[in-house]
Order: C-alpha cells, then structure tokens, then sequence
C-alpha cells in the first residue's frame, strides 16, 4: 500500500491539514489572489496600489476605478507557469454609471492545474499494480471581484477616491473537494498633478472558505485501508492585509515621462518568508518604473518578492541566500487597443524560472483625455 502516497501528498495531506487549522488564519491562504493582473503591472513588479487608473484596478485598488469614468474598458490576460503546468486567466470590465459619477467593475480570475495523476487504485487488492486504474483530475481557483468606485473630490490638482470589492471565490479539487468563500476589500486613492497616494485593506471582514469533501464508498474503502483520515468538512480563514503605495511622475518633455512606484505588502497572518518578517507582522515591497514615449509606446521594469532561500550547490542546506523577483516589460499602444507584454523571472538563482505574460486592453467609445 505503499505506492499510494502519491495521492496522499497531493490531496489528503493537504486536505488533512486543513482540519487541523480550523479556526485558525492560514499563512499564505487564497494565495492565487496574488499573481496579479495585467502584465503592465507585473512588467512593474507588481507595484500598483498608488498608479492603477484603467479596468485593473478593479483587482490592485479598487478607488482607481473612479478614473475610468468616460466609456467602458475591459482586459484580459493569460500566463503559464512551470513548464505550461499551471495556467492563469484574467478577464475584467469597467463600467462607468451616472453620467461618470461612478464606476462599476467586474473581474474573474482562475488559477488551474490540469491532468493530476490519482493513483488512489494503482494498487489492486493482491498487491500488484495496474496502471490502467491511473486517471487524471484538475485543481482549480476561482475568484470573482464586484467593484465600485466614485471620487470624493475631482478638482484639477487634487482627487481623492474611494472604492470597494465584494468577492467571491470557489475553489475545487477533482470531484473531491469544493470550497465557496466571501470578501470585502476597502480602497482609497489620492492623486495630484504629478503625485499619487493609495491604501487597499483587502479581507476586512476576514475572507472564509468552506469546504466540503466528496468521496464515493469504494475511495472511502480505499483510504480506510491505507489508514488515510477521510475529511468531512472544514473552514480556512483569510486574515486582513493592508497596502500602501506612493507613485510619482517625472515629465522630461512632452514625449516623455517615467512613472516611478513603490508600495508594501502588510499581512498579519504570521511570520512569511519576506523581506521583513515577524510573527505579528511581515512587509513585503514592490518597486517598479515606466518610460512613456508620447503615449504609445512604454517600456518597464520592476523587482518583488525577496525572500531567503538555500543557495544553488549547497549539499549540507545550511546556507542561505535572498533571492527576489526581477521583470521587464513593454507595451504597445493603437487607438483604443493596448497590448502589454511582462518577462518575469520567479527566481534569480542559477536555474531560474521563466513566465512570459501577454495581455489586452481595449476601450470603447471616444475619449476626451
């Protein structure tokens, strides 16, 4: 029965462990929520809270949904992970109501792993294998962001905006498992001639994800058999997070700006592996800049997600080194259209990972600005 432990390493561990943490805050729960959205804001390092005015900032500050207040815009974006193992898709729309007083947003995110091997009945019950018993199931998260935005002052040097997100995330493991899960997010953003100011608190009511499990009589047997617990149900809480961010624009000439970020990451789920780690506290920054060639053209890069790790080569897993995320991007933009392109590396060690992210944007309509 040994050669079950496979499936054991990919579900029930995890599963197992989340029963043991009901009630509790997870480290690092929903984390898919994440990634990020649009490859103009990963090409920058994922720093956005203070500088997101289009249809993304449904998901990085839901206040500079207020911005968009002429036509509607909506975007889209995919990227793959890990050799193609993971895929993750963005889709948003912005849609500005009482003649532009108010915006309102909609974004769906999914993050998935297809063609997981479940080698539950590999083994038959004379010990020997079958292979042909070896099927194949997906693990998939979904997050569905409700935005709404409206400013609290619009004078030509000074907005001030606020804006929310109500969420709702599904989560599903083969026919094993499901979890349905529910958020708000609170956002304000301020914004001068050449300066600009944001804070997001995301999970303010704490985010909870209810799972359920669902296993047939004979994958019920089967986990009896190899002394597997067989879980019934159980609840994985998000704790509250807050960001800030301040962005600042520097005009060289009516062809060209650069566009400088940098935000902070605030959780208080426990100690994470980030740049400032704490038990009470752990702050993760983002740093990100962009060249703006008369309003068509844009070129980016931007640095995240330090963290310390064991170095390359070392045999005995006694040294360790910080390691973070560097990425470059560009972006293109005809008319209404805007096509954005991100290399992002996920390591910068010797055998670094690679994702390439493409991404759309479109508006319809004229605009006056």
């Amino acid at each position: 029965m040994k050669y079950l432990k496979p499936l054991t390493f990919l579900v029930m561990g995890y599963f197992a462990f989340q029963n043991n943490l009901q009630a509790q805050f997870r480290t690092y729960s929903n984390e898919f929520l994440n990634i990020g959205a649009g490859a103009r804001a990963l090409g920058m390092g994922g720093a956005q809270v203070a500088s997101a005015t289009d249809v993304t900032a449904g998901y990085w500050n839901p206040a500079g949904l207020a911005h968009v207040n002429e036509t509607p815009e909506f975007a889209a974006q995919h990227a793959e992970y890990f050799s193609g193992i993971g895929k993750y898709d963005y889709i948003a729309g912005a849609f500005p109501v009482a003649n532009g007083e108010r915006t309102l947003g909609v974004s769906m995110l999914r993050f998935g792993v297809d063609d997981i091997p479940n080698t539950l009945f590999l083994v038959n019950p004379d010990g020997s294998l079958n292979y042909n018993n070896i099927t194949t199931f997906s693990s998939a998260d979904y997050a569905f962001l409700f935005s709404y935005a409206q400013f609290l002052r619009n004078d030509e040097d000074l907005q001030i905006s606020f804006g929310g997100n109500a969420k709702i995330i599904y989560r599903k493991v083969g026919t094993f498992a499901n979890a349905w899960g529910a958020g708000l997010d609170a956002a304000l953003m301020f914004r001068g001639q050449k300066w600009s100011a944001g804070i997001v608190a995301k999970d303010i009511t704490t985010t909870y994800n209810a799972w359920k499990f669902h296993f047939t009589d004979a994958e019920k047997q089967q986990l009896y058999l190899t002394n597997n617990d067989i879980p019934v149900k159980s609840t994985e809480s998000t704790a509250p997070s807050v960001q800030i961010g301040g962005a600042y624009n520097f005009e060289f000439s009516e062809k060209f700006t650069l566009s400088t970020e940098a935000s902070l990451n605030f959780t208080f789920d426990g100690k994470r592996n980030t740049l400032i780690s704490s038990k009470p506290i752990s702050i993760d920054p983002h740093l990100g800049i962009e060249g703006n060639i008369s309003n068509r053209v844009f070129v980016r890069a931007g640095i995240a997600n330090f963290q310390r790790a064991l170095k390359d080569g070392d045999t005995l897993n006694i040294k360790k080194t910080w390691i973070y995320q560097p990425s470059v991007g560009a972006g293109f933009k005809l008319g209404n259209v805007t096509i954005d392109y991100a290399f992002v590396n996920l390591a910068n060690q010797s055998n670094p990972l690679y994702t390439h992210v493409f991404s759309l944007k479109f508006f319809l309509g004229q605009r006056e600005k």
